[in-house]
């Protein structure tokens, strides 16, 4: 008689293995899903913050382009280091950065000296086990912000150019008859993503 229930016992885990199998093959589809949306996301952000890093260090070079052509007139170069100054949009740099990245990007220039952007990614999260996926994409936002570095007493008689301090206290200082060892943009203005 015992032996004649234990076939009947086994019998009946069968189709629980095989709930058990069929439900966590479910769950490994739902995180591969998961998983897949997670690098879209990752590629939307990274697009970003690319694009507009690019856009504001595009911007930082024209700014200390600006300087180097007013190192002779320092009643210009607060303008210049606050961003009161014509400087062209770098937007377009923005785009093409997020292209080489695969995406999107809608740029907007934040006065005086930040850049927003949103980039798309060019592909979707895919076809997975969650319906809807496939038409699924995801946005980075990132925000660049370019900070002057440098700072300066007020100009004198204008026989002699002031003295620039800059990061780490670093000290320059400037001959209007030998403009040789000049700062560089990147000792003039800092480039960083901001909240």
């Amino acid at each position: 008689m015992t032996r004649a229930r234990s076939y009947r016992d086994a019998g009946q885990a069968f189709p629980i293995y095989i709930t058990v199998v069929a439900g966590l093959l479910f769950l490994a589809f739902a995180y591969l899903a998961v998983g897949q949306a997670a690098v879209n996301r990752n590629g939307a952000q990274t697009a970003a913050d690319a694009a507009a890093l690019a856009a504001a260090m595009n911007t930082r070079d024209e700014l200390a382009d600006l300087w180097l052509q007013d190192v002779r007139d320092p009643s210009k170069w607060l303008d210049i280091f606050k961003g009161n100054v014509n400087v062209a949009n770098s937007c377009w740099r923005a785009d093409q950065l997020a292209a080489q990245n695969q995406a999107t990007a809608h740029c907007l220039q934040d006065p005086p000296l930040a850049y927003k952007v949103d980039a798309v990614p060019n592909k979707t999260v895919g076809r997975s086990i969650v319906p809807g996926s496939e038409n699924y994409n995801t946005t980075g936002h990132a925000r660049a912000v370019i900070d002057s570095l440098c700072s300066f007493p007020p100009s004198g008689d204008g026989s002699a150019l002031p003295e620039l301090t800059c990061k780490d206290g670093r000290k320059w200082k400037l001959n209007p008859d030998h403009l040789t060892d000049l700062p560089g943009p990147e000792d003039l203005f800092d480039v960083h993503l901001a909240d």
